[in-house]
């Protein structure tokens, strides 16, 4: 059995966690919108056409804001299409996904569902065909109080009071060659630069994301992110990072995405403290990881021009959702640079949660990491000392153990996430005596059959397990932890 330590102080603190660390994103793509989210002839659709059964799994996730609308779809749409009566919107060809995008749904149904759902939007304003003076129109449709050509509309469109959306991405990986209208860093600087200028000029009181690289596979990258942030440093409050990880073969190094996702973050920490340097600067950029999952991008079929297609949609198993609470550790250990992260996506593409035209919802496996990321790590993450083996991955060697500890004050409790990525039982000694005498409130673990997947046949073949938990007041544990396994350690203080 392997050994390992995880020795906890509450003074070692790395940052308070930023709720909107637990944000997701629904983009114009596949089923996401159309019978994921908004199914009108769905019997449990309500007056709206919003599927009621989707917002209580929603809810139940504690999302805080929501990405919207885009993605790659975001570079060739106009949000004016999705305005007014839907009886006059126009159909059109979305290019980035070839597909045909009916314009039903637009930015006032999603406020609208936004508020059924508790979350607050994440806007985004097209860099690829967009202009500058459109991003502007756009904030100032959603945010302007009224007495304007856009703010009025707005209320005869239905809203009234503003929409006040203060959270803007500034386009959306116009690195990727793929990207409608792909820039290169010098002129996506310079346009970024001119739309945030003039949606800060519109309402002073948002706060804007500038495009980083779409991954590490970039060829641009980290030149990308150094020089976008040269440009946008007085402008901008984040920088973006999205970073997808699938199976090549080889389930030790899929375990080990969280070692390359932690590289990632260290990188451009690197990237934008070198930037604040040369600009003698005092403020920090820091970081949305506004698209970040387990995506089987390789594996998809071809559904030219069809409305709402079946497309993207990856079925997760137990495998998958282990790497996914790796990665989930891997952003609650850098809180105090990664301020905002967005689970892409939401339903149906790439999600958690799957919907049947017609018919039911279903939790798919990273369901659950996510909803526990999101109950239960809220508060302060902790710095522990960390004694674990080693192996060697395709990113070199490689802790067994992956961790994360959070720390809630208020709440009196500390939760510790554990992952083992070994095919061996591990036991977890934790030492938690800088708390005094605390008591195991909770043993949440999830193992087993790593290809086992949820469907609607059997909607619980991958469910978390509470396990039994040590009785009485205690200092120190011990914890066993099965080969390839999930844990929240709960305890209360």
């Amino acid at each position: 059995m392997k050994q390992a330590k995880l020795h906890v102080e509450k003074d070692f603190r790395v940052a308070q966690v930023d709720d909107r660390l637990f944000s997701s994103f629904l983009e114009h793509l596949g089923r996401a919108i159309y019978t994921g989210i908004y199914e009108p002839e769905h019997p449990l659709a309500d007056a709206n056409g919003y599927r009621t059964d989707v917002l209580k799994l929603i809810q139940q996730l504690g999302i805080s804001h929501i990405r919207y609308p885009g993605g790659n779809f975001l570079s060739g749409y106009d949000w004016k299409d999705g305005i007014g009566p839907k009886a006059g919107r126009p159909r059109r060809l979305d290019l980035a996904w070839h597909t045909i995008e009916s314009n039903q749904f637009g930015i006032d149904e999603f406020y609208d569902w936004s508020q059924k759902a508790g979350t607050q939007i994440m806007g985004a304003v097209n860099m690829g065909t967009g202009t500058p003076k459109d991003a502007g129109q756009l904030v100032e449709y959603c945010n302007y109080p009224g007495g304007t050509y856009w703010s009025d509309l707005r209320a005869k469109n239905g809203h009234k009071d503003p929409l006040n959306i203060k959270l803007w991405c500034i386009g959306n990986e116009m690195d990727g060659e793929w990207q409608i209208c792909h820039l290169d860093a010098d002129d996506y600087g310079k346009k970024a630069v001119e739309a945030a200028k003039i949606m800060r000029w519109i309402d002073d009181s948002i706060e804007l994301v500038a495009c980083g690289s779409a991954s590490t596979m970039q060829k641009t990258y980290p030149e990308w992110d150094r020089k976008v942030m040269e440009y946008t440093y007085d402008y901008v409050d984040y920088l973006s990072l999205h970073r997808y990880y699938e199976n090549e073969g080889n389930d030790f190094d899929f375990l080990a995405s969280f070692v390359d996702m932690d590289r990632f973050i260290h990188t451009l920490e690197g990237t934008a403290d070198y930037v604040k340097a040369l600009k003698r600067g005092t403020k920090d950029i820091n970081f949305s990881f506004d698209e970040w999952n387990v995506w089987y991008q390789l594996k998809q079929k071809a559904h030219p021009w069809q409305e709402a297609p079946e497309i993207l949609e990856d079925h997760y198993t137990l495998l998958d959702a282990l790497v996914f609470a790796g990665m989930s550790m891997t952003l609650l250990n850098h809180a105090d640079r990664v301020k905002i992260a967005c689970l892409a996506q939401l339903v149906n593409v790439i999600a958690p949660i799957f919907t049947k035209k017609g018919g039911g919802v279903l939790k798919q496996s990273i369901f659950y990491p996510f909803a526990y990321l999101s109950k239960y790590g809220r508060g302060t993450v902790l710095k522990p000392v960390v004694t674990a083996p080693a192996a060697e991955s395709r990113y070199g060697e490689t802790p067994l153990l992956q961790q994360s500890v959070v720390y809630n004050e208020q709440e009196k409790t500390v939760t510790v996430f554990a992952l083992n990525i070994g095919a061996e039982e591990m036991q977890l000694t934790l030492n938690l005596r800088s708390f005094g005498e605390v008591t195991m409130q909770e043993h949440i673990c999830m193992a087993g059959d790593l290809s086992a997947v949820n469907t609607f046949a059997q909607p619980d073949a991958v469910v978390p397990k509470q396990l039994p938990v040590q009785q009485g007041t205690l200092r120190t544990c011990d914890v066993i932890l099965p080969p390839q396994s999930y844990h929240v350690l709960r305890f209360q203080l």
